[in-house]
């Protein structure tokens, strides 16, 4: 049996994200699932740091890389068509499901055991997911920033949505986030190498 889980897999920077959207630059899956896993283990560190959690932020790391694996069968769907509607949120989940069943099937055991773990967490990671969606929204908050200090206004709504979905989730890891790690992304480069 051929493996094409990984052909399969490393097609995320052919997905292009924010399709509705005039973009100033662009931002694939693959781009996006690192930012995400990178902002998913920093959140895991300032709940362990600062607010003395115990979370697993090598796990989160690993879930939050592959939390969008799905949309290399599905693409990308637009968040407000995809959230617009109860039933359509239902069953574009039910199509998230049965996509990273079907990439899990390109994969033979007994790798696939330990695979369907990161694509199908279970109730063993609901302390993590949180964290995940936060890096998540995190990611589409500074792409959004980026974009309105580029001067493309089409990004204004999508930032008071992330800012609003940020807040709404109400974690201290995401706000310590925002005030401490979020307004360097505002700085020129010489300006952040000279920040001590």
């Amino acid at each position: 049996m051929e493996n094409s889980f990984f052909a399969l897999l490393l097609r995320m920077k052919y997905i292009d994200r924010w399709g509705l959207m005039r973009n100033t630059f662009s931002d694939n899956l693959a781009e996006h699932s690192l930012e995400t896993a990178v902002i998913a283990y920093q959140l895991c560190l300032i709940g362990n740091l600062c607010f003395q959690k115990k979370l697993d932020a090598d796990r989160c790391a690993v879930l939050a890389l592959f939390h969008d694996v799905s949309e290399i069968i599905t693409g990308d769907m637009p968040t407000p068509v995809k959230y617009g509607d109860p039933m359509l949120k239902e069953t574009y989940k039910a199509m998230e499901k049965r996509a990273m069943e079907s990439l899990l099937s390109h994969i033979a055991s007994p790798f696939r055991e330990h695979y369907q773990k990161i694509l199908l967490p279970d109730e063993q990671d609901a302390a993590l997911l949180p964290y995940l969606k936060a890096a998540d929204k995190l990611s589409a908050l500074i792409k959004c920033l980026l974009e309105t200090e580029n001067g493309n206004r089409e990004f204004s709504g999508a930032l008071r949505s992330q800012k609003e979905a940020l807040q709404a989730m109400d974690l201290p890891e995401a706000d310590y986030f925002i005030k401490q790690f979020i307004p360097p992304f505002l700085k020129t480069l010489d300006e952040q190498k000279n920040e001590q």
